[in-house]
């Protein structure tokens, strides 16, 4: 049993940055998978980033690589989601997800290979 409460969005301008926290309560936190995936109004959710129990392997999207990092701290059972150069296009509900199956390397990406959700929190980027 994993509850996942995310928090951190909010209003920025393009090119600016903000760090989304997602908190989780229950055992073993160390031992899940954790993702980030978003959705835009009208849009399909869709992956952004996910990372192991232990840091070690990371995966992020297409859309986002290079601006957007992906971290976790067990000790606070927090898993981050660091955004820079933000664009319009970034706007969108994120949410956070876990998992302890070890996603398939093609297969991450996917909403199906999480088993518990966060409720989101809104990110808007406009100037």
């Amino acid at each position: 049993q994993v509850q996942l409460v995310e928090s951190g969005g909010g209003l920025v301008q393009p090119g600016g940055s903000l760090r989304l926290s997602c908190a989780a309560s229950g055992r073993s936190f160390g031992s899940y998978f954790m993702g980030w995936f978003r959705q835009a109004p009208g849009k399909e959710r869709e992956f952004v980033a996910i990372i192991s129990g232990g840091s070690s392997w990371t995966r992020s999207a297409d859309s986002v690589k290079g601006r957007y990092t992906i971290s976790r701290d067990n000790a606070k059972n927090t898993v981050f989601l660091q955004m820079n150069s933000l664009k319009p296009e970034d706007t969108a509900v994120y949410y956070c997800a876990a998992t302890q199956r070890f996603p398939g390397g093609s297969s991450y990406y996917r909403m199906s290979e999480y088993d518990y959700w966060g409720q989101g929190t809104q990110v808007t980027v406009s100037s």
